[in-house]
């Protein structure tokens, strides 16, 4: 049985794919191109991939440019994340996912950090601004 959660349209879109989750703030500039991994030391997502997954963390790190450039290169070699689940969204994240295309949100349901875990296979639909864990 799935389960639906409220949440907050920031960048629209659909879709889904298995949920990744890190406790650290992120920056992207740190995320390794060709894998999607993180190569930042001492993070809580080191020697983990984000490829084209769907990425929970508490919000971005670092100066405007290294985030955007990062993100970019990313999606040069399609390693980005397909969609962002925030709990602070900042400026430059936010901008980054509209001008990308990326699915973003915010203010989700308390209940859905409680029950979502790594590798869970979930729909987040930021246009209907609902996540749905699925069987």
């Amino acid at each position: 049985m799935s389960k639906v959660f409220k949440c907050h349209m920031i960048s629209e879109g659909c879709v889904e794919a298995q949920v990744t989750i890190s406790k650290d703030d992120i920056m992207f500039y740190l995320i390794e191109p060709e894998t999607g991994v993180m190569i930042e030391k001492a993070h809580d997502f080191t020697g983990r991939s984000m490829a084209n997954k769907i990425l929970m963390f508490p919000s971005g790190k670092g100066s405007s440019v290294v985030q955007a450039d990062g993100l970019f290169q990313l999606m040069q070699t399609n390693t980005q994340p397909v969609g962002m689940i925030v709990e602070r969204p900042e400026t430059v994240l936010v901008s980054s996912a509209i001008i990308f295309e990326i699915p973003l949100v915010d203010k989700v349901d308390k209940e859905f950090y409680e029950v979502v875990k790594e590798g869970d296979h979930i729909r987040l639909d930021a246009t209907n601004e609902e996540i749905t864990i699925l069987d």
